[in-house]
């Protein structure tokens, strides 16, 4: 089995950007993420959310969701654009972690840098159970994998700002 542990982390608020997002409205676009993945992910085709219990010890949301990724794009190599369930805690106002069935795990993590700049990071363990290690397929997958990231945070980030222009997050 081949475990692909990477982050990457872009500004949110880069020189130029319009409008500045603030953090109420990244945490407003993270708990959308969740419930419309599609929206937010392009490897993502479909999204639906199966339940939702608000811990009585934490008070953090939890959602159980299935998502279909896209055939050849999907985390686990043998899914085929099947539906996933993912686990999705809600650690407000700068983290989702999300769980997958094979162990592998992504958190979207919100935060701030030394000057106060809005910072995105996504931080992912992703398993490949059936890859070896150090195999031309592992490659493949770790390159893949940066790839997604980096799509993963960018896209998110932009849909966000979209959705302000829109007045669809406040």
């Amino acid at each position: 089995m081949v475990t692909f542990n990477l982050a990457y982390t872009a500004p949110i608020n880069p020189s130029g950007a319009s409008p500045a997002l603030t953090i109420s409205q990244i945490w407003a676009g993270l708990e959308r993420k969740v419930r419309r993945a599609q929206d937010f992910v392009p490897i993502i085709e479909e999204c639906n959310v199966l339940s939702e219990e608000t811990s009585q010890e934490t008070g953090n949301l939890t959602v159980v969701r299935e998502v279909r990724f896209a055939a050849g794009q999907e985390p686990d190599s043998g899914s085929g654009g099947r539906l996933v369930k993912e686990i999705c805690t809600h650690y407000p106002p700068c983290r989702v972690d999300f769980e997958q069935p094979d162990g592998s795990n992504i958190s979207n993590i919100v935060s701030e840098g030394p000057d106060g700049e809005l910072l995105m990071t996504y931080a992912f363990e992703w398993r490949y159970p059936g890859v070896k290690q150090g195999s031309e397929e592992a490659k493949k997958l770790e390159e893949r994998s940066w790839k997604t990231a980096k799509m993963a945070v960018h896209g998110t980030i932009d849909t966000v700002r979209r959705l302000v222009n829109n007045g669809e997050i406040q």
